[in-house]
């Protein structure tokens, strides 16, 4: 016990002695542990908005009848239901314990702002429907204004006035999609906010509604029920039930609510706090290598240190315990801040988020034991596992190593370092070209790419002899003297040049792979296009997101009957059950797809599909097991079944689509109809622009949606590319700038090292402006080595993940190598290591030379 209180009395002492060595580790914890409980606060505080919100809107319905015929398709969180007969209303106002009753017509309507721009689009739905009389039954509390009550009058939710710059009184076009000239009467609020995160709401009269909104008058895609007093939810239900057609079905208005918040938040929350926790582990795995490095080198300092401590009688396990104390003790400091750093991360962007356009439901941050004690505790793991090994290699010093007068680090390579990594590399490569080339696999790939990660790890020191001196090879000519010092410098431990470099090249190998990837996406898109579209422009709803009101059905025979345009053919969309398993069909005029779309070799004909006729791709014509003059059932969200024959099938589907039917097999089944793609081609002889012009001024009159030639279709149908990336680089900045820190405390730290080495330097003629050169040089020369290694496991990453999502559906990715974005990640690397080296290299000028030379 004893023992153990001195070992505790000389590991404060010592901290307490040497602050500035652990300043590098102390703020590579609290940055990772900001961002992580960062992340788990706002994830919460979202949460419990949303429900807070949902809440408050679904808070008058007691109960939603509704459809239980629904087609779901792939990716689509709860699928295409048929509508409700709007005049069951008065049946169900007949039930005792019924209040009131009302249909709610639900349907995409996009808003054009005051500048005449689409509001919304890229992302969250633009809903419109009818305005609910009934306050309660109404999710939507008018705030402003007054309710529509003639043709043409709408109330909007605040949040997408604010955004269009609408105000009441304001006349502007709703795409219904067909343009809508509406009148703005309201301004409403939904669960007590402006809105529904982005997604934007326009309120119709009913007749309105069934109008715009609607196939035929009368229907609805649900009855809102509210109980008289007294009456549960449930037991509603349970009355509602016996009285209710055959194909609908009563659920409570809490379930709804629950279905609705899942929909809207539940995906979104999951996707974006899963995306957040995976760059918290980066940027913690960053920060592990830049704590290990820290330790690593201290500990090599402090050999005499550790063996007088031997000497004087002290145990294994107590000089292993006096550096594990110091890690716990700065883990265990750095978390606690990095707690109160993520509090403040989290109330700094529910503050920012509104003025991005993103509504942060209102309400104090919810701080949750578990969002604290997780990182707290990932703070203090990965700072005592990061100061393990180097607290083991302390405990296992030789008493004898007191005689010695240098502390410098220059431990070699050993042979089993060499060997383990050749064998994780080897292992890697079977595995990752086991999971692209040989069984398509996105695990295996994965699995093959963590391998190849360690192989890294491992072979770092190995690596960094031969890149350093390959790196640095000019330096000799172009800096002389400096040059080869700071070289030497960086030869002279090439465990810790690696250990150093590693840190960055994880944070540039993961920008790289994101780069290689988003390029790679952006040529696959090009390469569609221009394999699949034959027209000259197109006409194209939202490339991305699931907003936006789609393209007027009418729009396609309006262009064609231009006298410039050859042929214009439009793409709509409908759902149904093919043989049992929800499919997405293209609704079109298959007879001209041909026309504008290269379908490659086609078996039958497009031209005689007919009512009950239908065209598939040869990818799913294999899958199904179908061919010309076969059968296939078809189950459409009416609840029809209809037998179809297969009369075509074709080589190319990108941009037509798997399952192509026409519009009049869809007619009795459709929903509200719109178009995604318009695609014309011009007569022979039209020039380019003089199309464009006559194709732009009839899409005037529909809405004025974008007309593009084929490369600007290409370009916008990535445009979500480009986003994504932006939000990759953001959230890496902080790995970068860890990396970046724990350069700087290495070098911080053996300029401490060498500082004998560096007083005699200065003693036989070397200048200060020399001094800064080296220690300048040798860490752009550690950054150059982290960069190269980034760069190349990063472009390995990014072709092996664009080769195994081939195996995860039909599309044939095109890998792709961006050289300049790639060269500006460079850049940024050798950048940070500059600017790494910025701060030791100043401190190791300012040496006193004959207080340096004399230092032991």
């Amino acid at each position: 016990m004893t023992g153990t209180r001195a070992s505790l009395r000389l590991s404060l002492s010592s901290l307490r002695a040497h602050k500035r060595r652990f300043m590098g580790t102390f703020t590579a914890v609290l940055l990772g542990v900001a961002f992580l409980a960062g992340t788990l606060v706002m994830g919460d505080t979202l949460r419990a908005g949303f429900d807070t919100m949902f809440g408050n809107a679904a808070q008058g319905t007691d109960v939603v009848v509704r459809s239980t015929n629904v087609v779901t398709v792939a990716g689509e969180a709860q699928g295409t239901r048929q509508p409700v007969a709007a005049d069951l209303v008065r049946r169900i106002e007949q039930v005792p314990g019924v209040a009131a009753a009302a249909p709610k017509i639900e349907g995409a309507g996009q808003l054009l702002g005051a500048d005449g721009e689409p509001i919304g689009g890229q992302g969250p739905p633009t809903l419109a429907g009818n305005w609910i009389a009934d306050p309660e039954l109404n999710p939507y509390r008018l705030a402003d204004g007054r309710a529509p009550s003639a043709p043409g009058e709408v109330v909007v939710n605040r949040g997408t006035a604010e955004r269009g710059g609408l105000e009441i009184g304001d006349t502007t076009v709703l795409r219904t999609p067909d343009p809508v000239r509406v009148t703005v009467v309201g301004l409403a609020t939904f669960g007590g906010e402006d809105g529904m995160a982005q997604v934007t709401y326009t309120g119709l009269t009913r007749a309105d509604a069934e109008k715009y909104l609607t196939p035929k008058p009368g229907e609805a895609a649900s009855i809102q029920v509210r109980a008289g007093p007294g009456t549960g939810q449930q037991e509603l239900v349970d009355a509602l039930t016996p009285v209710l057609p055959e194909g609908t079905e009563a659920i409570t208005g809490d379930a709804s609510a629950a279905e609705n918040q899942d929909m809207i938040s539940g995906a979104f929350l999951s996707l974006f706090t899963t995306l957040l926790l995976v760059f918290s582990g980066i940027v913690l795995l960053v920060a592990t290598f830049s704590i290990h490095n820290t330790f690593a080198i201290v500990v090599a300092q402090r050999t005499r240190e550790s063996a007088l401590l031997r000497a004087l009688g002290a145990a294994r396990r107590q000089v292993v315990g006096s550096t594990l104390v110091e890690a716990l003790a700065v883990g265990t400091a750095a978390s606690v801040a990095g707690l109160a750093g993520g509090i403040g991360i989290a109330a700094g962007l529910q503050a920012l988020f509104p003025a991005i356009g993103f509504p942060f439901p209102e309400g104090a941050l919810v701080i949750s034991g578990l969002s604290m004690l997780l990182p707290l505790g990932v703070g203090i793991l990965v700072c005592l596992a990061s100061a393990l090994v180097p607290a083991v290699r302390a405990g296992r010093t030789a008493p004898l190593a007191a005689l010695r007068e240098s502390t410098v680090d220059d431990s070699a390579v050993s042979r089993s370092r060499t060997l383990t990594g050749s064998v994780l590399l080897a292992a890697a490569v079977g595995v990752i070209l086991t999971g692209v080339l040989a069984a398509p696999s996105l695990w295996l790939s994965a699995a093959g790419a963590v391998l190849a990660l360690a192989a890294f790890v491992v072979l770092g020191p190995v690596a960094s002899s031969y890149a350093v001196r390959i790196l640095g090879a000019p330096l000799d000519r172009l800096r002389g003297v400096t040059g080869g010092l700071a070289r030497r410098n960086a030869l002279r431990s090439p465990r810790r040049t690696a250990a150093t470099a590693t840190a960055l090249m994880i944070g540039v190998a993961v920008v790289s792979l994101f780069t290689v990837f988003g390029a790679s996406l952006k040529a696959t898109m090009d390469r569609t296009v221009d394999r699949s579209f034959a027209g000259d422009v197109a006409i194209s709803a939202p490339a991305f997101g699931a907003g936006g009101s789609g393209l007027s059905p009418g729009l396609a025979p309006a262009v064609q009957r231009q006298p410039e345009v050859e042929s214009a053919v439009g793409l709509g969309k409908g759902v149904a059950e093919v043989n049992g398993s929800g499919r997405a069909l293209t609704v079109t005029d298959p007879a001209r797809l041909a026309d504008v779309f290269a379908l490659g070799a086609v078996q039958g004909s497009l031209d005689s599909l007919g009512t009950n006729g239908i065209a598939l791709s040869d990818t799913e014509a294999g899958k199904r097991h179908l061919d010309t003059g076969s059968t296939a059932r078809l189950t459409f969200t009416d609840g029809t079944e209809a037998d179809f024959t297969v009369r075509a099938v074709f080589e190319q589907s990108e941009l037509a689509g798997d399952y192509v039917i026409t519009r009049e097999a869809w007619a009795p089944h459709r929903g509200q109809e719109s178009d995604t793609l318009v695609a014309v081609s011009f007569r022979e002889g039209v020039s380019a622009d003089e199309g464009k012009r006559a194709v732009e001024k009839i899409a005037a009159a529909y809405g004025d949606p974008d007309v593009q030639t084929r490369q600007e279709y290409a370009e916008s149908s990535a445009g979500g590319i480009d986003m994504m990336l932006t939000l990759v680089y953001a959230l890496l900045a902080l790995a970068v700038l860890i990396a970046l820190l724990g350069i700087a405390n290495t070098l911080t730290l053996a300029v401490h090292e060498r500082t004998r080495e560096l007083g005699l330097l200065r003693a036989v003629g070397q200048t200060r402006s020399q001094l800064r050169s080296m220690v300048r040089w040798e860490s752009l020369l550690v950054a150059a080595f982290g960069t190269a290694g980034g760069l190349l496991l990063g472009a390995l990453l990014g072709w092996v993940l664009v080769k195994a999502s081939e195996g995860t559906g039909d599309t044939a990715f095109v890998f792709a190598l961006p050289p300049l974005k790639l060269l500006v990640v460079a850049l940024v690397g050798l950048a940070a290591g500059a600017l790494a080296g910025w701060r030791p290299a100043r401190r190791a000028a300012r040496l006193d030379v004959l207080r340096a030379i004399a230092t032991q």
